[in-house]
């Protein structure tokens, strides 16, 4: 068997684990397959050595560490290599499982947007998983468009947020001693431990996280009834009206990637669509996140 023989789902879905968890934390183990797909502890090692088999150049095992690491030639052969499959994999785990995992259904008659990837370092992701999840501090370069070239800075992230097309972690900053969204295509080089976290600046502590928004939302009123009716079924609204909860930091992405300006109307209301019904409470959210 070769990694262009066709695998059983279960097998390909296992396989794609390991690369992802290999390439994108630097580490993985027999523990963590088993605890994702139900197995024993020697089913899981035999998948390991399996894979090995295939790939034997892209993991060494390290004793001090208890698990397989990516080699420097670490060549995917059954995933892309791109960060999105193990971002979208921390929210969505669970279609690891799925029957549908791995199947070619439909290419003949559905098609779907190419959108561009941004560039993601598998050493970026690394280091601000490992931080978030031991509650460290990362020393960063950061580039903004007020800073192009990049800025050091001393972050303390704690949760990794997919938003209007791109990645972000929601981190405090201690240089404006606030927590605020940093975009991981903007690190520049590689993040550095720079120690424990000083004081309480995990998630728990990052209040505007934790507090849940109500977005309402109709359909534009200055569209005829019969229109206003349509979109209502469009949006699967409950008498004409929508609510969402998101945190009150990820208000501004929802009403971007649901197409909603939240500062003005557009002219045309075919183009709008839809609009805040509660835009005054929403404000505070809008404008500073």
């Amino acid at each position: 068997m070769n990694a262009h023989t066709p695998l059983a789902w279960d097998t390909l879905a296992r396989y794609r684990l390991i690369e992802i968890l290999s390439l994108w934390e630097g580490r993985v183990a027999a523990s963590q397959i088993g605890e994702a797909f139900g197995v024993g502890r020697q089913q899981a090692q035999k998948v390991l050595r399996r894979y090995r088999d295939l790939a034997p150049e892209n993991l060494h095992y390290d004793e001090t560490r208890h698990g397989f690491l990516p080699s420097p030639d670490f060549l995917p052969r059954f995933t892309q290599g791109r960060a999105d499959e193990y971002l979208h994999l921390l929210n969505a785990h669970d279609t690891l499982n799925s029957p549908f995992a791995g199947l070619s259904m439909g290419a003949a008659n559905t098609e779907s947007l190419p959108m561009p990837n941004r560039s993601i370092s598998p050493q970026v992701v690394r280091e601000v998983v490992k931080a978030a999840r031991e509650r460290r501090r990362l020393e960063v370069t950061y580039a903004s468009f007020s800073n192009p070239e990049g800025q050091d800075r001393i972050l303390v992230p704690h949760t990794l947020v997919f938003a209007a097309g791109r990645w972000h972690v929601r981190a405090y900053c201690e240089k404006h001693r606030n927590y605020r969204d940093f975009v991981l295509s903007r690190f520049r080089g590689v993040p550095e431990d720079a120690g424990p976290m000083l004081g309480r600046h995990d998630a728990e502590h990052d209040e505007r996280w934790q507090t849940r928004v109500a977005v309402r939302l109709i359909p534009d009123r200055r569209l005829p009834q019969a229109e206003r009716d349509l979109l209502a079924l469009d949006y699967a609204m409950h008498d004409g009206e929508l609510e969402l909860y998101c945190r009150g930091p990820l208000v501004r992405y929802a009403l971007r990637e649901l197409g909603v300006n939240p500062h003005h109307a557009e002219a045309n209301p075919r183009a709008q669509q839809i609009e805040i019904a509660n835009r005054e409470s929403l404000a505070a959210w809008i404008l500073w996140s």
